[in-house]
C-alpha cells in the first residue's frame, strides 16, 4: 500500500484516541472502533480505487493522515475517513493539503461524490469541509463513536 510503513496503523489510532479522549472524553469503544475499521480498510485496500495519505516529519512521527474508500455496494459515494492532524501539525495547512489530495483522487476516479460522518462541535473541521464544497445533509442522535455526540453527515457532489 502506498504510504504504509510498519507501525502506521498504531500511530493513526493513537492520534485519534489521544485527541478525542482529551478533547471529547471518548474512550475504549471509540479507540477499538477506529482500530478495527482502519485495519479492515488497510488489509482490503483496493489500489487505484481507494486512497490513502500519511505525512511524517523527519523523525518519522505521524503528522497527519486521510483516506478515501471508493464507493461500495449500496453506497454510491466514496467515504472520507481517518482524517486527522497531530497537535504539532494543526494550523500549518497540512489538513488542507491532505484533503486536496483525497478530493483530487475522487474527482480523477470520476466518483459521483464523497461523504463523511462527523459530529457537531468540530468547528475548524467543518469550516475546512465546507471550503471543499461539503454540505451538511443529515443530523441524528445516533452516536457511533460512543462519545455522547450528535452525528452529522456531510456530502460533496461532483458538479
Amino acid at each position: 500500500m502506498p504510504g504504509y510503513r510498519p507501525g502506521l496503523i498504531a500511530d493513526i489510532v493513537r492520534l485519534h484516541a489521544e485527541y478525542y479522549a482529551r478533547e471529547w472524553g471518548f474512550g475504549l469503544p471509540f479507540e477499538a472502533k477506529v482500530a478495527g475499521e482502519l485495519s479492515a480498510f488497510m488489509t482490503g485496500f483496493r489500489p487505484g480505487l481507494d486512497f490513502f495519505a500519511a505525512k511524517d516529519d523527519d523523525s518519522g512521527t505521524l503528522l497527519g493522515t486521510i483516506s478515501l474508500e471508493a464507493p461500495a455496494p449500496g453506497e454510491p459515494l466514496a467515504h472520507l475517513r481517518w482524517f486527522i492532524t497531530s497537535d504539532k501539525a494543526r494550523g500549518t495547512g497540512l489538513g488542507r493539503r491532505l484533503m486536496d489530495s483525497a478530493i483530487a483522487h475522487a474527482d480523477a476516479q470520476g466518483f459521483p461524490g464523497v461523504y463523511l460522518t462527523t459530529f457537531d462541535g468540530l468547528k475548524p473541521a467543518r469550516h475546512l469541509y465546507e471550503s471543499f464544497g461539503f454540505a451538511l445533509v443529515a443530523e441524528a442522535e445516533r452516536d457511533q463513536w460512543s462519545g455522547g455526540v450528535r452525528e452529522q453527515r456531510f456530502e460533496r457532489h461532483k458538479a
